[in-house]
């Protein structure tokens, strides 16, 4: 299978207005995402894509590969789709420009999951881990996934669910890390459906997939980083560089 990583990068993000500008450490919140992401190994190729001169210029500059977007797009994976479009490629995986410690594990846990007779059948896959902090669960900048026993997505919400009703039970709480694969086909198909009432409500793009009946294939891993959402992650992530 041919592989490629794609990162979708707007500069005007609503929490957090040219956050994948900031500088972290002694390059920008996007260079660490690219640079990770290539030193991965695991992908035939990696492109920046972007409706920004700034971002293209701060990545082309640096001998990187990046596109620009020639429509303006609601989602990071329409960004992707156009991009994409004419490339003879099976697998593409979205890393979010905002995820700058993008780790070898768990992307290559994430290809995995398209390999053997099961995983032909996986149309889309994303990372989730165990969440146990009582604040975190309750943060709506963290999304939260209830997933099936076989480890299929059921819903992502900003809200912590499950519900903790029964008192005698202790659930199980997963936090979705912003990475995605998919096959090419069903990244553009996802392209051509408007948006959806939970995705609209919920302000997360995976949720057209659940409304059109497409589970995501969740993979369980252990991920220790920050994804920027907020100048306060910033001032998170500048710790761990």
């Amino acid at each position: 299978m041919s592989t490629i990583a794609v990162i979708p990068a707007r500069y005007a993000a609503t929490r957090f207005p040219g956050k994948l500008m900031q500088p972290l450490g002694q390059k920008t919140v996007i260079r660490h995402t690219y640079d990770n992401t290539m030193a991965t190994g695991l992908f035939d190729d990696v492109w920046v894509v972007t409706d920004s001169a700034i971002i293209y210029d701060e990545i082309a500059g640096h001998g990187g590969k990046v596109k620009m977007s020639q429509r303006t797009h609601e989602s990071g994976s329409d960004r992707i789709a156009e991009a994409i479009a004419d490339m003879d490629v099976d697998i593409v995986l979205n890393v979010q420009g905002d995820e700058p410690f993008v780790q070898r594990p768990v992307l290559a846990k994430l290809l995995q999951a398209f390999e053997g007779p099961q995983g032909a059948r996986v149309q889309v896959a994303s990372p989730m881990q165990i969440m146990t902090d009582a604040a975190a669960i309750a943060d709506p900048n963290r999304v939260k996934v209830v997933v099936d026993l076989h480890m299929n997505s059921l819903l992502f919400s900003r809200s912590p669910v499950p519900y903790h009703r029964n008192q005698d039970l202790q659930p199980v709480y997963y936090q979705h890390i912003g990475v995605y694969a998919f096959r090419k086909q069903a990244l553009m198909q996802f392209t051509q459906w408007p948006i959806t009432p939970l995705e609209a409500a919920e302000k997360i793009e995976c949720l057209r997939y659940l409304e059109h009946g497409i589970p995501l294939k969740m993979v369980l891993v252990s991920y220790d980083g920050v994804g920027i959402d907020t100048p306060e992650d910033l001032v998170r992530a500048r710790e761990w560089v």
